[in-house]
Protein backbone atom coordinates (compact mmCIF):
# COMPACT_ATOMS: atom_id res chain seq x y z
CA UNK A 1 0.00 0.00 0.00
CA UNK A 2 1.55 3.30 -1.39
CA UNK A 3 -0.05 6.66 0.22
CA UNK A 4 2.67 9.20 -0.02
CA UNK A 5 2.32 13.34 0.45
CA UNK A 6 6.32 14.86 -0.11
CA UNK A 7 9.79 13.80 -2.28
CA UNK A 8 9.65 12.84 -6.08
CA UNK A 9 6.88 10.45 -7.81
CA UNK A 10 7.91 7.27 -9.12
CA UNK A 11 9.88 7.42 -12.48
CA UNK A 12 8.64 4.31 -14.23
CA UNK A 13 5.56 4.97 -16.50
CA UNK A 14 1.90 4.48 -14.68
CA UNK A 15 -0.83 2.30 -17.00
CA UNK A 16 -3.12 4.75 -16.00
CA UNK A 17 -3.01 8.18 -13.39
CA UNK A 18 -6.43 9.98 -12.38
CA UNK A 19 -6.01 13.51 -11.53
CA UNK A 20 -8.17 14.41 -9.05
CA UNK A 21 -8.86 12.31 -5.46
CA UNK A 22 -12.12 13.78 -4.75
CA UNK A 23 -15.43 11.22 -4.94
CA UNK A 24 -15.49 11.13 -8.93
CA UNK A 25 -11.35 10.86 -8.98
CA UNK A 26 -11.22 8.10 -6.25
CA UNK A 27 -14.04 6.14 -7.72
CA UNK A 28 -12.43 5.46 -10.87
CA UNK A 29 -9.28 4.74 -8.91
CA UNK A 30 -11.17 2.23 -7.12
CA UNK A 31 -12.60 1.13 -10.59
CA UNK A 32 -8.96 0.48 -11.69
CA UNK A 33 -8.18 -1.09 -8.88
CA UNK A 34 -10.68 -4.23 -10.05
CA UNK A 35 -7.49 -4.66 -12.29
CA UNK A 36 -4.06 -6.04 -10.67
CA UNK A 37 -2.21 -6.37 -13.76
CA UNK A 38 -2.27 -2.53 -14.31
CA UNK A 39 -0.26 0.56 -11.93
CA UNK A 40 -2.55 2.98 -11.37
CA UNK A 41 -1.46 6.13 -9.78
CA UNK A 42 -4.10 8.53 -8.11
CA UNK A 43 -3.00 12.25 -8.11
CA UNK A 44 -4.49 15.12 -5.45
CA UNK A 45 -3.27 18.56 -5.36
CA UNK A 46 -3.93 19.16 -1.90
CA UNK A 47 -3.11 17.10 1.53
CA UNK A 48 -5.68 14.82 1.90
CA UNK A 49 -8.68 13.12 -0.32
CA UNK A 50 -11.90 14.84 -0.95
CA UNK A 51 -10.56 18.11 -0.09
CA UNK A 52 -12.34 19.95 -2.51
CA UNK A 53 -16.04 19.85 -3.38
CA UNK A 54 -16.67 16.44 -2.29
CA UNK A 55 -16.06 17.46 1.47
CA UNK A 56 -18.70 20.80 1.11
CA UNK A 57 -22.00 19.25 0.11
CA UNK A 58 -25.58 19.23 0.92
CA UNK A 59 -25.05 15.12 1.80
CA UNK A 60 -27.74 13.80 -0.49
CA UNK A 61 -28.12 10.52 -2.39
CA UNK A 62 -30.55 11.40 -5.03
CA UNK A 63 -32.89 9.25 -6.92
CA UNK A 64 -32.35 12.09 -9.79
CA UNK A 65 -36.06 12.40 -10.63
CA UNK A 66 -35.52 15.91 -11.40
CA UNK A 67 -32.41 15.07 -13.55
CA UNK A 68 -32.65 16.08 -17.15
CA UNK A 69 -34.03 13.22 -18.78
CA UNK A 70 -32.34 11.78 -21.94
CA UNK A 71 -28.71 13.50 -20.01
CA UNK A 72 -25.82 11.65 -19.17
CA UNK A 73 -25.69 12.98 -15.73
CA UNK A 74 -29.25 11.71 -15.58
CA UNK A 75 -28.53 7.48 -16.46
CA UNK A 76 -25.61 8.13 -14.15
CA UNK A 77 -27.47 9.71 -11.03
CA UNK A 78 -30.11 6.78 -11.78
CA UNK A 79 -27.53 4.41 -12.06
CA UNK A 80 -25.02 5.65 -9.27
CA UNK A 81 -27.87 6.06 -6.74
CA UNK A 82 -28.87 1.75 -6.86
CA UNK A 83 -25.25 1.77 -6.56
CA UNK A 84 -24.14 3.32 -3.68
CA UNK A 85 -26.89 2.33 -1.91
CA UNK A 86 -25.39 -1.56 -2.03
CA UNK A 87 -21.83 -0.14 -1.25
CA UNK A 88 -23.30 2.16 1.58
CA UNK A 89 -24.50 -0.89 3.33
CA UNK A 90 -21.97 -3.08 2.30
CA UNK A 91 -19.15 -0.49 3.41
CA UNK A 92 -20.69 0.90 6.69
CA UNK A 93 -21.47 4.19 5.18
CA UNK A 94 -24.43 5.98 6.62
CA UNK A 95 -27.21 6.32 4.84
CA UNK A 96 -31.20 7.30 6.01
CA UNK A 97 -33.90 6.97 3.38
CA UNK A 98 -35.83 10.07 4.60
CA UNK A 99 -37.32 11.29 1.46
CA UNK A 100 -37.96 14.56 0.31
CA UNK A 101 -40.83 16.65 -0.18
CA UNK A 102 -40.80 19.07 -2.93
CA UNK A 103 -43.00 22.20 -1.10
CA UNK A 104 -44.94 24.38 -2.99
CA UNK A 105 -45.63 27.43 -1.91
CA UNK A 106 -47.49 29.72 -4.78
CA UNK A 107 -50.06 28.62 -7.18
CA UNK A 108 -47.28 28.76 -9.53
CA UNK A 109 -45.15 26.33 -7.53
CA UNK A 110 -48.31 24.04 -7.20
CA UNK A 111 -48.75 23.72 -11.15
CA UNK A 112 -45.50 22.77 -11.49
CA UNK A 113 -45.49 19.69 -9.25
CA UNK A 114 -47.42 17.44 -12.09
CA UNK A 115 -44.37 18.20 -14.68
CA UNK A 116 -42.15 17.14 -11.92
CA UNK A 117 -44.05 13.98 -11.02
CA UNK A 118 -44.20 13.18 -14.86
CA UNK A 119 -40.21 14.28 -15.20
CA UNK A 120 -39.54 11.60 -12.62
CA UNK A 121 -41.35 8.95 -14.31
CA UNK A 122 -39.40 9.64 -17.55
CA UNK A 123 -36.20 9.15 -14.76
CA UNK A 124 -37.66 6.07 -13.59
CA UNK A 125 -38.43 7.23 -10.29
CA UNK A 126 -41.91 6.27 -10.06
CA UNK A 127 -43.21 6.04 -6.58
CA UNK A 128 -43.49 9.64 -6.14
CA UNK A 129 -46.78 11.15 -5.18
CA UNK A 130 -48.53 14.87 -4.66
CA UNK A 131 -49.99 15.69 -1.36
CA UNK A 132 -52.39 18.26 -0.32
CA UNK A 133 -51.68 20.84 2.55
CA UNK A 134 -53.54 18.94 4.92
CA UNK A 135 -50.88 15.52 4.56
CA UNK A 136 -48.03 18.40 3.54
CA UNK A 137 -48.51 19.42 7.61
CA UNK A 138 -49.29 16.17 8.68
CA UNK A 139 -45.90 14.93 7.55
CA UNK A 140 -44.17 17.84 8.76
CA UNK A 141 -46.06 20.00 11.58
CA UNK A 142 -43.11 22.37 11.90
CA UNK A 143 -43.06 23.65 8.80
CA UNK A 144 -43.62 27.50 8.01
CA UNK A 145 -47.37 28.75 7.23
CA UNK A 146 -48.81 29.33 3.71
CA UNK A 147 -47.33 25.92 1.81
CA UNK A 148 -49.97 24.68 -0.95
CA UNK A 149 -48.90 21.45 -1.37
CA UNK A 150 -45.37 18.84 -1.94
CA UNK A 151 -44.48 16.54 -4.47
CA UNK A 152 -43.13 13.28 -1.87
CA UNK A 153 -40.10 12.12 -3.45
CA UNK A 154 -39.83 8.50 -0.81
CA UNK A 155 -36.36 7.41 -2.39
CA UNK A 156 -33.85 10.48 -1.85
CA UNK A 157 -31.79 9.59 0.85
CA UNK A 158 -28.97 11.54 3.59
CA UNK A 159 -25.78 10.07 3.45
CA UNK A 160 -22.20 10.61 4.75
CA UNK A 161 -20.28 12.24 1.93
CA UNK A 162 -16.88 12.26 3.46
CA UNK A 163 -16.98 8.49 4.36
CA UNK A 164 -17.70 7.43 0.48
CA UNK A 165 -14.55 9.48 -0.50
CA UNK A 166 -12.43 7.67 2.10
CA UNK A 167 -14.13 4.57 1.23
CA UNK A 168 -13.37 4.53 -2.41
CA UNK A 169 -10.07 5.76 -1.81
CA UNK A 170 -9.42 3.25 0.96
CA UNK A 171 -9.98 0.18 -1.30
CA UNK A 172 -8.22 1.59 -4.25
CA UNK A 173 -4.94 2.12 -2.15
CA UNK A 174 -5.40 -1.18 -0.45
CA UNK A 175 -5.74 -3.19 -4.08
CA UNK A 176 -2.64 -1.48 -5.28
CA UNK A 177 -3.44 2.43 -6.53
CA UNK A 178 -0.60 4.49 -5.35
CA UNK A 179 -2.33 7.35 -4.11
CA UNK A 180 0.38 10.64 -3.98
CA UNK A 181 -0.64 14.09 -2.03
CA UNK A 182 0.61 17.44 -2.40
CA UNK A 183 0.74 16.72 -6.31
CA UNK A 184 -0.78 19.68 -8.07
CA UNK A 185 -0.38 19.42 -11.94
CA UNK A 186 0.69 22.64 -13.53
CA UNK A 187 2.01 21.55 -17.05
CA UNK A 188 1.17 18.00 -18.96
CA UNK A 189 3.45 17.21 -22.46
CA UNK A 190 2.96 13.82 -24.72
CA UNK A 191 6.10 12.10 -26.30
CA UNK A 192 5.68 8.45 -27.78
CA UNK A 193 2.44 7.44 -26.25
CA UNK A 194 3.49 8.38 -22.56
CA UNK A 195 2.45 11.62 -21.06
CA UNK A 196 4.46 13.55 -18.47
CA UNK A 197 2.67 15.12 -16.33
CA UNK A 198 4.76 17.96 -14.40
CA UNK A 199 3.71 18.13 -10.42
CA UNK A 200 4.15 20.04 -7.57
CA UNK A 201 6.44 17.16 -6.60
CA UNK A 202 7.79 17.16 -9.86
CA UNK A 203 7.57 14.76 -13.05
CA UNK A 204 5.30 11.82 -13.43
CA UNK A 205 4.80 9.46 -16.19
CA UNK A 206 1.82 7.31 -17.45
CA UNK A 207 0.24 6.55 -20.56
CA UNK A 208 -3.59 7.06 -19.50
CA UNK A 209 -4.61 9.67 -17.90
CA UNK A 210 -8.25 10.35 -16.07
CA UNK A 211 -8.92 14.10 -15.81
CA UNK A 212 -10.98 14.07 -12.68
CA UNK A 213 -9.68 17.55 -11.00
CA UNK A 214 -13.17 19.02 -10.26
CA UNK A 215 -13.19 22.90 -10.43
CA UNK A 216 -10.02 22.72 -12.27
CA UNK A 217 -11.13 19.91 -14.76
CA UNK A 218 -10.80 22.84 -17.46
CA UNK A 219 -7.49 24.10 -16.73
CA UNK A 220 -6.21 20.61 -17.91
CA UNK A 221 -8.56 20.29 -20.25
CA UNK A 222 -6.76 22.90 -22.18
CA UNK A 223 -3.42 21.95 -21.26
CA UNK A 224 -4.28 18.82 -23.29
CA UNK A 225 -5.46 21.20 -26.23
CA UNK A 226 -9.07 21.14 -25.67
CA UNK A 227 -11.67 24.00 -24.71
CA UNK A 228 -14.88 21.74 -24.75
CA UNK A 229 -16.06 23.79 -21.10
CA UNK A 230 -15.26 26.37 -19.00
CA UNK A 231 -15.72 26.03 -15.30
CA UNK A 232 -17.55 28.48 -13.30
CA UNK A 233 -17.09 27.64 -9.54
CA UNK A 234 -20.70 28.19 -7.71
CA UNK A 235 -20.47 28.95 -4.13
CA UNK A 236 -22.63 27.17 -1.95
CA UNK A 237 -23.01 28.60 1.63
CA UNK A 238 -24.34 26.22 4.34
CA UNK A 239 -25.58 26.79 7.88
CA UNK A 240 -25.51 23.82 10.23
CA UNK A 241 -28.02 23.92 13.20
CA UNK A 242 -27.15 21.75 16.38
CA UNK A 243 -28.64 18.37 16.83
CA UNK A 244 -31.56 19.91 19.19
CA UNK A 245 -33.20 21.27 15.91
CA UNK A 246 -32.98 17.28 14.50
CA UNK A 247 -36.89 17.25 15.61
CA UNK A 248 -38.06 19.83 13.82
CA UNK A 249 -37.63 18.29 10.42
CA UNK A 250 -38.34 14.65 8.77
CA UNK A 251 -37.60 14.49 5.54
CA UNK A 252 -35.43 16.73 2.85
CA UNK A 253 -37.57 19.57 2.46
CA UNK A 254 -36.45 20.82 -1.11
CA UNK A 255 -37.60 24.00 -2.95
CA UNK A 256 -39.38 23.98 -6.53
CA UNK A 257 -36.09 24.05 -8.58
CA UNK A 258 -34.89 27.35 -10.42
CA UNK A 259 -32.34 28.13 -12.95
CA UNK A 260 -28.90 28.38 -10.99
CA UNK A 261 -29.73 24.78 -8.83
CA UNK A 262 -31.66 22.92 -6.62
CA UNK A 263 -32.96 26.44 -4.63
CA UNK A 264 -32.14 26.60 -0.61
CA UNK A 265 -32.91 23.53 1.02
CA UNK A 266 -33.75 21.97 4.61
CA UNK A 267 -32.50 18.98 5.51
CA UNK A 268 -31.20 16.74 8.23
CA UNK A 269 -28.43 15.06 8.39
CA UNK A 270 -26.76 11.12 9.48
CA UNK A 271 -24.82 13.39 11.98
CA UNK A 272 -27.88 14.29 13.70
CA UNK A 273 -27.77 18.01 12.66
CA UNK A 274 -29.73 19.80 10.45
CA UNK A 275 -28.72 22.04 7.47
CA UNK A 276 -29.48 24.75 5.83
CA UNK A 277 -28.67 26.10 2.38
CA UNK A 278 -27.48 26.38 -0.53
CA UNK A 279 -26.55 29.35 -1.83
CA UNK A 280 -25.65 29.88 -5.57
CA UNK A 281 -23.32 32.13 -6.34
CA UNK A 282 -21.20 32.06 -9.88
CA UNK A 283 -17.93 33.74 -8.97
CA UNK A 284 -14.42 33.86 -10.86
CA UNK A 285 -12.26 32.71 -7.75
CA UNK A 286 -11.60 29.18 -7.71
CA UNK A 287 -10.74 29.28 -3.81
CA UNK A 288 -13.60 31.57 -2.65
CA UNK A 289 -15.22 29.13 0.21
CA UNK A 290 -15.02 31.72 2.95
CA UNK A 291 -18.91 32.28 3.92
CA UNK A 292 -20.16 35.86 3.66
CA UNK A 293 -22.47 37.80 6.04
CA UNK A 294 -24.71 38.54 2.83
CA UNK A 295 -24.96 34.76 1.95
CA UNK A 296 -26.01 33.78 5.78
CA UNK A 297 -28.53 36.39 6.19
CA UNK A 298 -30.37 35.27 2.68
CA UNK A 299 -30.40 31.65 4.21
CA UNK A 300 -31.53 32.48 7.99
CA UNK A 301 -34.80 34.54 6.02
CA UNK A 302 -35.24 31.53 3.89
CA UNK A 303 -35.06 29.01 6.84
CA UNK A 304 -37.13 31.34 8.63
CA UNK A 305 -39.96 30.62 6.18
CA UNK A 306 -39.45 27.17 5.37
CA UNK A 307 -39.01 26.20 9.08
CA UNK A 308 -39.50 29.01 11.87
CA UNK A 309 -38.47 27.18 14.18
CA UNK A 310 -34.63 26.96 13.04
CA UNK A 311 -34.42 30.75 14.55
CA UNK A 312 -34.44 29.93 17.99
CA UNK A 313 -31.48 27.21 17.59
CA UNK A 314 -28.41 26.97 17.80
CA UNK A 315 -25.85 27.49 14.95
CA UNK A 316 -22.88 24.88 15.23
CA UNK A 317 -21.36 25.79 11.86
CA UNK A 318 -21.41 27.62 9.05
CA UNK A 319 -19.25 26.44 5.64
CA UNK A 320 -19.14 26.89 2.04
CA UNK A 321 -18.60 24.73 -1.28
CA UNK A 322 -17.65 25.03 -4.95
CA UNK A 323 -19.96 23.75 -7.21
CA UNK A 324 -18.31 22.82 -10.28
CA UNK A 325 -20.51 24.52 -12.70
CA UNK A 326 -20.31 25.28 -16.94
CA UNK A 327 -22.26 26.72 -19.54
CA UNK A 328 -23.99 23.34 -20.15
CA UNK A 329 -26.17 21.23 -18.58
CA UNK A 330 -25.21 17.97 -18.69
CA UNK A 331 -21.40 16.44 -17.88
CA UNK A 332 -18.77 16.41 -19.77
CA UNK A 333 -17.53 13.59 -20.14
CA UNK A 334 -15.50 12.35 -23.41
CA UNK A 335 -12.85 10.38 -24.15
CA UNK A 336 -9.62 11.07 -26.49
CA UNK A 337 -8.41 7.90 -27.78
CA UNK A 338 -5.99 10.06 -30.13
CA UNK A 339 -4.56 11.05 -26.52
CA UNK A 340 -5.22 7.94 -24.46
CA UNK A 341 -7.12 11.17 -22.00
CA UNK A 342 -10.45 10.80 -20.41
CA UNK A 343 -11.75 13.98 -19.53
CA UNK A 344 -14.63 14.06 -16.52
CA UNK A 345 -15.71 17.32 -16.49
CA UNK A 346 -19.12 19.34 -15.39
CA UNK A 347 -19.30 17.36 -12.10
CA UNK A 348 -21.67 19.01 -9.79
CA UNK A 349 -23.56 18.35 -6.73
CA UNK A 350 -24.70 14.79 -8.04
CA UNK A 351 -21.27 13.36 -8.56
CA UNK A 352 -21.30 11.69 -5.08
CA UNK A 353 -24.53 10.11 -6.01
CA UNK A 354 -23.66 8.97 -9.70
CA UNK A 355 -19.59 8.56 -8.85
CA UNK A 356 -19.36 4.61 -8.66
CA UNK A 357 -21.77 4.88 -11.68
CA UNK A 358 -19.50 8.03 -13.36
CA UNK A 359 -16.11 5.20 -12.61
CA UNK A 360 -17.99 2.78 -14.98
CA UNK A 361 -18.64 4.71 -17.60
CA UNK A 362 -15.19 6.32 -17.74
CA UNK A 363 -13.17 3.05 -17.66
CA UNK A 364 -15.47 1.72 -20.46
CA UNK A 365 -14.11 4.92 -22.28
CA UNK A 366 -10.59 3.80 -21.67
CA UNK A 367 -11.57 0.57 -22.89
CA UNK A 368 -12.40 1.84 -25.28
CA UNK A 369 -9.48 3.73 -26.16
CA UNK A 370 -6.98 0.62 -25.91
CA UNK A 371 -6.64 -0.02 -22.05
CA UNK A 372 -6.25 -3.79 -21.77
CA UNK A 373 -9.22 -4.32 -18.85
CA UNK A 374 -9.48 -8.09 -19.05
CA UNK A 375 -10.61 -10.30 -16.47
CA UNK A 376 -11.61 -8.16 -13.39
CA UNK A 377 -11.40 -9.12 -9.90
CA UNK A 378 -13.41 -8.91 -7.04
CA UNK A 379 -12.24 -6.33 -4.28
CA UNK A 380 -12.21 -7.18 -0.66
CA UNK A 381 -14.65 -5.25 1.16
CA UNK A 382 -14.03 -1.66 3.03
CA UNK A 383 -15.76 -1.34 6.41
CA UNK A 384 -15.54 2.45 7.74
CA UNK A 385 -16.27 3.63 10.51
CA UNK A 386 -19.71 4.99 11.61
CA UNK A 387 -20.46 8.28 11.79
CA UNK A 388 -24.36 8.11 11.77
CA UNK A 389 -26.45 8.89 14.87
CA UNK A 390 -29.14 6.38 13.36
CA UNK A 391 -26.13 3.57 13.61
CA UNK A 392 -24.52 1.87 16.35
CA UNK A 393 -21.67 3.46 17.91
CA UNK A 394 -18.63 2.55 19.98
CA UNK A 395 -19.61 5.00 22.90
CA UNK A 396 -23.28 3.08 23.57
CA UNK A 397 -20.74 -0.30 24.42
CA UNK A 398 -19.66 1.03 27.42
CA UNK A 399 -16.29 0.86 28.61
CA UNK A 400 -14.49 3.94 26.04
CA UNK A 401 -12.88 6.78 27.22
CA UNK A 402 -14.83 9.61 25.13
CA UNK A 403 -12.75 12.50 23.84
CA UNK A 404 -15.20 14.63 22.42
CA UNK A 405 -18.07 14.62 24.07
CA UNK A 406 -20.30 16.66 21.89
CA UNK A 407 -19.79 14.01 19.21
CA UNK A 408 -19.34 11.38 21.35
CA UNK A 409 -16.02 10.17 20.00
CA UNK A 410 -14.28 7.91 21.69
CA UNK A 411 -10.20 7.60 22.14
CA UNK A 412 -10.53 4.41 20.07
CA UNK A 413 -11.66 5.70 17.04
CA UNK A 414 -9.43 8.24 16.95
CA UNK A 415 -6.19 6.07 16.68
CA UNK A 416 -7.73 3.80 14.34
CA UNK A 417 -8.27 7.09 12.33
CA UNK A 418 -4.76 8.04 12.86
CA UNK A 419 -2.94 4.26 11.88
CA UNK A 420 -5.70 3.82 9.02
CA UNK A 421 -4.57 3.54 5.54
CA UNK A 422 -4.57 6.64 4.31
CA UNK A 423 -4.01 8.68 7.68
CA UNK A 424 -5.06 11.78 8.62
CA UNK A 425 -2.26 15.01 7.74
CA UNK A 426 -3.71 17.76 9.57
CA UNK A 427 -6.22 18.38 12.51
CA UNK A 428 -8.76 18.90 10.08
CA UNK A 429 -8.27 15.48 8.32
CA UNK A 430 -8.79 13.73 11.84
CA UNK A 431 -11.81 15.67 12.33
CA UNK A 432 -13.86 14.88 9.20
CA UNK A 433 -12.65 11.06 9.52
CA UNK A 434 -14.25 10.95 13.13
CA UNK A 435 -16.27 14.45 13.98
CA UNK A 436 -13.92 15.19 17.04
CA UNK A 437 -14.14 18.82 17.42
CA UNK A 438 -17.69 19.23 15.20
CA UNK A 439 -20.38 19.48 17.35
CA UNK A 440 -21.49 22.65 19.83
CA UNK A 441 -18.50 23.46 21.02
CA UNK A 442 -16.83 23.53 17.76
CA UNK A 443 -13.69 22.04 19.88
CA UNK A 444 -13.11 24.10 22.50
CA UNK A 445 -13.40 21.33 25.44
CA UNK A 446 -11.35 18.04 23.40
CA UNK A 447 -9.50 20.48 20.73
CA UNK A 448 -5.99 20.49 22.87
CA UNK A 449 -6.38 16.62 23.40
CA UNK A 450 -7.54 15.70 20.01
CA UNK A 451 -4.46 18.09 18.34
CA UNK A 452 -2.15 16.37 21.35
CA UNK A 453 -3.30 12.60 19.89
CA UNK A 454 -2.55 13.64 16.26
CA UNK A 455 0.85 15.43 16.73
CA UNK A 456 2.14 12.14 18.94
CA UNK A 457 0.41 9.69 16.14
CA UNK A 458 2.94 11.89 13.76
CA UNK A 459 5.77 11.70 16.24
CA UNK A 460 5.34 8.05 16.10
CA UNK A 461 4.35 7.33 12.68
Amino acid sequence: MTVTAEGPLPCVPYDVTVVGAGVVGSAVARELARHPRLRVALLEAQDDVGQGTSKANTAILHTGFDAHPGTLEARLVREGSRLLTAYAAESGIPVEPVGALLVAWDAEQLAALPGLAAKAVRNDCRDTRQLDADELYAREPHLGPGALGALHVPGESIVCPWSTTLAYATQAVRHGVDLHLNSRVTQVSRHEGVHTLTTSRGPLHTRHLVNAAGLHADTLDRLLGHRAFTVTPRRGQLIVYDKFARDLVRHILLPVPIALGKGVLVAPTVYGNVLLGPTAEDLDDKAATQSTAEGLAVLREKGRRILPGLVDEEVTAVYAGLRAATEHEDYRISAHPDQAYVTVGGIRSTGLTASLAVAAHVTGLLRDSGLDLKDPVDLEPVRMPNLGEAFPRPYQQGGHVIVCHCERVTLGEIRDALADTIPPRSPAGLRRRTRAGSGRCQGFHCGAAVRDLFEKAGATG
